[in-house]
């Protein structure tokens, strides 16, 4: 591809910190008072009558707040100040419809994190080839993995520069995002060729071209066996446990254990998805996927009382197995990483695209044999082939007959239809 004009563009880098743990215990506080600091703003928000919901009036709310609430203080300044300005972009992105009224953030179902703001606060150095250093407000100076580089010293420059960072926990321990802005070139359009792509559970992503990307298990089998361990652990102790009685130090870390190796498997399938997005947009110059609605997908087949459903067992294997492969996330790297190349993607309905001869163009009763093989059952065809790779070809097919539903290149979300506002903002 060809050079082209010149852009500002954003990135995020994240790097796991090594803290001790007086560090950690005041990064959990910094947390915990973000956390809290959103509820506060979200009970003021349906306290206060509509006029009076401004940022002005939500900033002198939050600046009492600090000064009346002893542990909010541990919270330095500006990480409030980022807490109030995403509340309030929350709120827009509703009225907008792009996202879902804002919540309240329960302690344990909420991500722990915590903002910093401006980049220059950081001061960050590189203290050898695999370790950096960088200052977090009210903690400390602190040592990072320094896995790439970043524009510190001399090659930071006003086009090339971190301008803040945010600071995430998870099952792995304390992590540091930062948020760097660099000067590049704005791609031509991308020359490759045209594919489709279907995705699946037996095999992850089939392109219509012939290849497939699949992977294995997440967990080897050593950890596999460790994982089914702890949660028996687990259940046995917790069944040990009268009610009421507050969890065990024992239990809390076998739950910790599990969210560990949990979180490892996650890591890797991030991991495994981000080469594979990276591989498909970089060869393909238009990249066409399925427009799936996930959410009816992985729904559950329980039903009611009055008409329970049938085989329920096999339908929540099935939406765990649809949730682990994380299609939605698929997409969203393909959509961002296509447009930075220079590429398209788009999406064409799904509706009959297992069922369709790719060949003749004709959907026949019974052609699916197995999840692998599809016997084009027309008599004048007579099509043979892989399944999955049908599939990519009718996806392809409907984007050449101008069935694209939603155009989502440059856009890591597709907006969603415009709603009412809710009666608590109005």
């Amino acid at each position: 591809m060809s050079q082209g004009t010149l852009e500002k563009r954003q990135f995020g880098h994240r790097s796991r910190l090594a803290l001790s743990p007086a560090e950690v215990s005041k990064n959990d506080a910094q947390a915990h008072a973000a956390r809290t600091m959103w509820n506060l703003l979200h009970a003021w928000w349906q306290m206060m009558p509509k006029e009076k919901r401004t940022l002005a009036h939500a900033d002198a709310a939050i600046r009492q707040a600090r000064q009346d609430i002893d542990f909010l203080a541990v919270l330095p300044a500006q990480a409030a100040q980022t807490v109030l300005k995403t509340y309030f972009r929350a709120w827009k992105n509703c009225w907008e419809g792009r996202a879902n009224a804002p919540k309240f953030k329960g302690r344990f179902r909420s991500v722990m994190s915590v903002d910093i703001p401006q980049g220059r606060d950081l001061n960050i150095v590189r203290v050898h080839r695999r370790w950096g250093m960088a200052n977090i407000p009210r903690v400390g100076r602190v040592r990072f993995r320094w896995t790439k580089d970043l524009p510190v010293g001399k090659h930071a420059g006003p086009e090339n520069r971190i301008t803040g960072a945010r600071l995430v926990k998870d099952a792995l321990g304390w992590h540091i995002a930062f948020r760097v802005q660099t000067l590049g070139t704005k791609p031509e359009p991308h020359s490759g060729p045209e594919v489709g792509i279907d995705v699946g559970t037996n095999v992850p992503i089939a392109l219509s071209d012939g290849e497939t990307y699949e992977h294995g298990e997440w967990l080897t089998a050593k950890e596999q066996a460790r994982l089914l361990h702890l949660e028996q652990r687990a259940a046995q102790r917790k069944r040990h446990r009268k009610p009421g009685e507050r969890t065990s130090r024992r239990l809390h870390r076998t739950y910790d254990q599990i969210a560990e190796l949990r979180a490892k498997a996650k890591r890797r399938a991030f991991d495994w998805q981000h080469r594979t997005t990276t591989a498909i947009a970089r060869t393909y110059g238009t990249v066409v996927v399925e427009a799936l609605t996930l959410t009816s997908m992985v729904k559950s087949a329980r039903g009611t009382i009055k008409e329970p459903g049938k085989h329920v067992a096999q339908k929540a294997g099935l939406n765990r197995s649809i949730s682990g492969e994380a299609w939605g996330r698929t997409v969203s790297m393909l959509t961002y990483k296509t447009a930075l190349l220079g590429g398209t993607l788009h999406q064409v309905p799904a509706p009959g695209t297992s069922r369709r001869c790719s060949a003749c163009g004709i959907t026949t009763p019974g052609s699916r044999e197995s999840q692998a093989v599809f016997v084009c059952k027309n008599p004048d065809c007579g099509w043979t082939g892989n399944a999955d790779h049908n599939a990519a070809r009718n996806v392809l097919h409907l984007y050449r007959t101008g069935l694209a539903r939603v155009p989502a290149a440059g856009r890591a979300v597709v907006r969603r239809a415009k709603r009412v506002k809710p009666a608590a903002a109005r």
